[in-house]
């Protein structure tokens, strides 16, 4: 009889406990509703540094082609500076775990050039698109594109057995 009692008396409090808010005495409940920032307007009269280090691609997206799955294929992408001081890239950040990107980490000197080596892993067979993108001294962001499709595995010959012996 304690028993069902005290069932009884302690349900309607985890109820309650369940459905109730606390809140302090001092403060009042209140939603707020995030907004997202205004876009920061760009001033067409801010200088412009005329000896900035400008990147000058020989091409900025590489068709791979069909390559078969589970080897990885890369691309090396070339690039010239062409601005009047050292060109600088600080990261180069790929799209996915599936592209790696390795690049020049000397700064390029005007005139001179690096590289940006792109390597995809081919483990999904199918289409794929992937991004780099290159953060710099440029002041603007670089992307570079590599795709192609991925040619499933070839199906394992059937081998005979081995114990046929006469």
């Amino acid at each position: 009889m304690k028993k069902l009692l005290f069932i009884a008396c302690f349900l309607p409090v985890v109820a309650l406990a369940q459905t109730s808010k606390v809140t302090p005495m001092n403060q009042s409940v209140r939603t707020v509703t995030a907004t997202p920032p205004a876009p920061v307007p760009v001033d067409p009269n801010a200088p412009v540094n005329p000896n900035a280090p400008v990147f000058k691609f020989s091409e900025e997206s590489f068709d791979l082609g069909q390559i078969p799955q589970g080897i990885p294929a890369s691309h090396v992408y070339t690039f010239e500076n062409t601005g009047k001081e050292p060109l600088v890239l600080s990261q180069a950040t790929a799209s996915c775990g599936c592209t790696t990107p390795e690049w020049t980490k000397e700064p390029v000197l005007p005139g001179k050039t690096g590289t940006v080596k792109v390597t995809y892993n081919a483990a999904k067979e199918g289409a794929f698109n992937k991004t780099v993108t290159l953060m710099s001294n440029t002041g603007t962001s670089k992307y570079l594109v590599i795709k192609g499709t991925v040619l499933p595995k070839p199906a394992d010959p059937v081998t005979a057995p081995a114990n046929d012996q006469k």
